[in-house]
């Protein structure tokens, strides 16, 4: 073990990968592919608050994947900081090997950027940043919700109503991370209607890409915000169940003049 690395503490959780042999393969292939990537230094870094429950033993890596993605819209990981995949290990009860394979595939959707010898980097964003991903979102949503508007039967858009009820539930708790994954699963629900999965893709990376919070004052957005954009969903999906192609139009300009 290089100088400075700490095993985590979590490592005989329930999550330890079941197969040693291939913990030192994936290791393996990790320091082949981002030399450097291995052997954080942790003991300057400060702690981080342990979740609620530790992941269970299936579907390891995305679990943390879904766990790092849901700390970055809650602010727990800030910009600008760098995170060891030891001390996250220790934090979700893991070996640091899903972690490191968890924070590669963030590194690729832009979220962090590798730190030789010391781990992770979390991306710092500006407003600029956000406000051109709103840009895009509505150059790629907006023309299809138009065009599901003609050609979608009201029944359909009405077995949509339990996913935007959840958004209102989410909304209602104040939780920025709560209300971020019901309103993916809402647009996600949306575009799906138009059978084209590379666009679900695409839309839905943009959509989680807008939700991390930028460094030069951070969207922190409270209840009553959130509240009001999940009743911009319920308003959308009365509309176009009752196909009231007007009223459609209007909402869903303004809710993506609004993205967040």
């Amino acid at each position: 073990m290089k100088q400075g690395v700490h095993s985590p503490a979590g490592a005989q959780g329930a999550a330890r990968v079941p197969a040693q042999q291939r913990a030192r393969d994936v290791a393996r292939e990790w320091d082949t592919a981002v030399p450097g990537a291995r052997g954080e230094h942790t003991h300057a870094e400060q702690p981080i608050p342990r979740p609620r429950a530790v992941v269970q033993r299936s579907s390891v890596r995305g679990q943390i994947l879904d766990a790092l993605r849901t700390a970055l819209v809650a602010g727990e990981l800030q910009p600008g900081e760098v995170y060891s995949a030891p001390v996250l290990g220790e934090r979700f009860g893991v070996s640091a090997t899903p972690v490191r394979e968890a924070m590669q595939q963030l590194a690729l959707e832009g979220a962090v950027e590798v730190v030789p010898n010391r781990g992770f980097r979390v991306v710092e964003r500006g407003a600029r940043e956000l406000a051109e991903l709103a840009e895009v979102r509505a150059l790629i949503e907006v023309p299809v919700m138009l065009r599901l508007a003609h050609t979608v039967p009201g029944e359909r858009w009405a077995e949509l109503r339990p996913l935007a009820e959840a958004t209102v539930r989410a909304a209602s708790t104040g939780c920025a991370a709560t209300y971020a994954e019901s309103d993916r699963a809402f647009h996600r629900a949306v575009l799906t209607l138009s059978g084209n999965a590379q666009l679900v893709q695409v839309a839905e990376d943009l959509h989680r890409r807008s939700q991390w919070p930028p460094v030069d004052g951070p969207v922190r957005h409270g209840r009553a915000d959130l509240v009001a954009d999940a009743a911009e969903h319920t308003a959308l999906l009365e509309a176009l169940i009752a196909q009231d192609l007007d009223i459609v139009r209007k909402l869903v300009g303004e809710h993506f003049a609004g993205a967040r």
